[in-house]
């Protein structure tokens, strides 16, 4: 919800993010706890896995590498957002698409590194839209990817 919120207020033509958003998010998380906190943690990695997940079959069916053409592309990106993604951070979202693109866990592959640090909550958020973004550009569909994530839930949840 919060990647396709994001994702809303861009091609709205809003500059910035909405305080009374930013506020009931806060709330939110504040509500959730510590373990709540990391299930959204956890959600998020799994985003970018199920994301990294359809770029790497797309381009696979075209000969190409994700890892390729949708990292740097990310990187790039990400290095355009500096007041919202620390320069420190891009390699761990760099890596972490990697991880995703390679079919491994991002959350397994996180575990390595200690725990997620604050300043790198904004960047994890930035790198799943981003990638939700790419896709809906590659797709020419701005809800190509909430419609894909909503899918899986509703596969998963009618337990095919």
């Amino acid at each position: 919800m919060l990647v396709d919120s994001r994702i809303r207020t861009v091609h709205a033509g809003k500059s910035g993010t909405d305080p009374e958003q930013e506020q009931l998010i806060q709330q939110l998380l504040a509500s959730l706890g510590p373990e709540g906190v990391d299930d959204v943690l956890d959600g998020t990695c799994t985003l970018i896995y199920l994301y990294m997940k359809w770029l790497r079959e797309a381009h696979e069916a075209h000969d190409k590498d994700v890892v390729e053409y949708v990292v740097p592309t990310l990187v790039a990106s990400l290095k355009m957002l500096p007041k919202s993604v620390p320069p420190e951070a891009v390699p761990t979202m760099a890596g972490l698409a990697i991880a995703a693109a390679t079919g491994l866990s991002p959350t397994l592959w996180r575990k390595q590194y200690g725990d997620w640090t604050e300043a790198e909550l904004t960047p994890l958020e930035a790198t799943a839209f981003l990638l939700a973004e790419h896709i809906n550009r590659m797709t020419d569909d701005q809800n190509f990817a909430t419609r894909m994530i909503t899918e899986a839930l509703t596969q998963v949840e009618a337990g095919e």
